[in-house]
């Protein structure tokens, strides 16, 4: 399994001693794993600590997630692409709610619960309690 700081130091460059280090392991040819709550970090740290853009950012993770070797613990990659491509346009949906809606579909949940009135339907039914 692959912590966030692994993540960002393979995507970043950043402290090249670490960076190197990272990529020997997720340009390896062992089978990783990735829970979505590390693709949330990581945009969050990308987009707050580096200051890259939210765009940059969701295309990053997006071809990251394209890694032949990495395997979403708790979603299917086509699942979380889709959610990161609903967090791109603009900073209305979060990068933890698009990955919650993401689960959602996925687990074809029948409805999922929220007082957050910007939250993405698409897909799922979307109700106040």
């Amino acid at each position: 399994m692959v912590d966030t700081s692994v993540v960002v130091r393979y995507l970043t460059g950043d402290v090249p001693e670490l960076a190197e280090r990272a990529a020997v392991l997720l340009d390896g040819p062992d089978p990783l794993a990735l829970h979505s709550i590390v693709l949330v970090e990581t945009a969050f740290v990308l987009e707050k600590a580096y200051e890259i853009s939210r765009a940059h950012v969701v295309d990053t993770l997006i071809e990251f997630l394209q890694k032949k070797n990495l395997h979403l613990l708790d979603l299917p990659k086509e699942e979380a692409i889709l959610g990161l491509l609903l967090s791109r346009p603009s900073k209305r949906v979060a990068y933890a709610d698009a990955l919650l809606w993401a689960l959602a579909r996925s687990n074809e949940a029948q409805r999922l619960y929220t007082f957050d009135a910007r939250f993405p339907a698409d897909g799922i039914e979307v109700v106040e309690p």
